[in-house]
């Protein structure tokens, strides 16, 4: 397993972490199989999406925030129950395919690490698996 850090800036934000994962994939020598990628962090979470328009980044933050408020009158004594919601709805994990050493995402895919609780300095766990 290997470990890198992020640090996010903003309360909501959504970060692309492609370069950080492939670089990881490469020093493994990993030619064919998968990449296990975990966020171990109740606040925060992982997505696939769109990385060629700024918007969708933008909208999925939005209905996020209407879906969750942040102000909610929630039970949870931190005040960030928002923050274990959206974590939980975007996910704790993703796997993503290597061929050839390279990711394999889909034309405008990227992989995010979502920040709900920030700004804070995270981390990302990550597994390469060998295809069997």
């Amino acid at each position: 397993m290997h470990e890198f850090a992020v640090k996010s800036s903003r309360h909501t934000e959504f970060i692309v972490i492609d370069r950080e994962i492939q670089a990881i994939v490469t020093k493994a020598g990993l030619q064919e199989g998968v990449v296990h990628v975990f966020i171990p962090h109740t606040t925060a979470g992982i997505t696939i999406n769109e990385n060629a328009d700024p918007d969708v980044k933008a909208d999925i933050e939005k209905i996020l925030g209407r879906v969750v408020p942040w102000e909610g009158g929630y039970a949870h004594a931190e005040g960030n129950s928002a923050a274990h919601v959206k974590a939980s709805l975007m996910g704790f994990s993703a796997l993503v395919p290597v061929h050839q050493g390279r990711l394999q995402f889909g034309t405008w895919q990227s992989l995010y690490f979502c920040e709900f609780d920030g700004p804070r300095h995270r981390k990302v766990w990550v597994t390469p698996l060998t295809s069997a």
